[in-house]
């Protein structure tokens, strides 16, 4: 069976996390995209869990945070490209990163939902998306922070939510680089991209059935 899903998925375009024909970048749209700076008292969670399109537009619409950035992170190539870590060995993951007020939303919270809206437990693959750069990582960036990862992957794997243990890895926040700004909100500006329609959108879908107290009011 999930091999006709993925042989499905391939016919329709959406095997990977790619831009649809149609719909290709322009020249300034592959600059990447600028990083911006927390405000005053604002807090930064990263975190990778597969393809960013989705990822990004799930936290966008959580409660508390403000902005939402999609780029690379744990390995060590600098400033790499999409095409550079999809071709393997930058030792990137697909990742995003969250500007939120802890006043709102607490890490702990970001983390369940982080925990929810992927699948912790395939190894280098999320969905039709398979490679390292598709990998599960939760960042820390104090002490605390890792502590309250640990906490809840212990906490979810006890509570038998997946049928196999998760394999996210936990992991010091060293940089993040912001992917080309042609994949900044792709979820919201290419909703006719089957990989949208067919992959991201039911995720997102499913996050929202499980968390609707922190979805933001229109």
């Amino acid at each position: 069976m999930k091999k006709l899903l993925f042989l499905l998925l391939a016919v329709l375009g959406t095997a990977s996390c790619e831009a649809a024909p149609g719909s290709q970048p322009t020249q300034d749209d592959h600059r990447f995209a600028e990083l911006p700076k927390p405000q005053a008292g604002e807090a930064v969670a990263t975190f990778a869990s597969g393809c960013y399109w989705c990822a990004e537009h799930v936290f966008e619409s959580l409660k508390g945070v403000r902005t939402v950035i999609s780029g690379h992170s744990g390995g060590t190539a600098v400033s790499p490209t999409y095409e550079q870590v999809g071709r393997g060995g930058t030792g990137h993951a697909e990742a995003i990163q969250v500007y939120y007020d802890p006043k709102v939303i607490s890490f702990e919270t970001l983390l369940k939902v982080f925990f929810v809206q992927h699948d912790p437990t395939t190894l280098n693959r999320q969905g039709p998306d398979a490679g390292e750069e598709y990998r599960s990582i939760a960042f820390y960036r104090t002490p605390q922070e890792k502590a309250q990862i640990e906490a809840e992957i212990k906490r979810v794997n006890a509570s038998k939510r997946y049928s196999s243990l998760i394999v996210t890895q936990v992991v010091p926040f060293k940089v993040f680089y912001p992917a080309e700004r042609y994949h900044q909100d792709y979820f919201v500006h290419h909703p006719e991209n089957p990989y949208i329609q067919t992959v991201s959108t039911p995720r997102y879908q499913h996050f929202a059935r499980e968390f609707p107290q922190l979805l933001q009011t229109k």
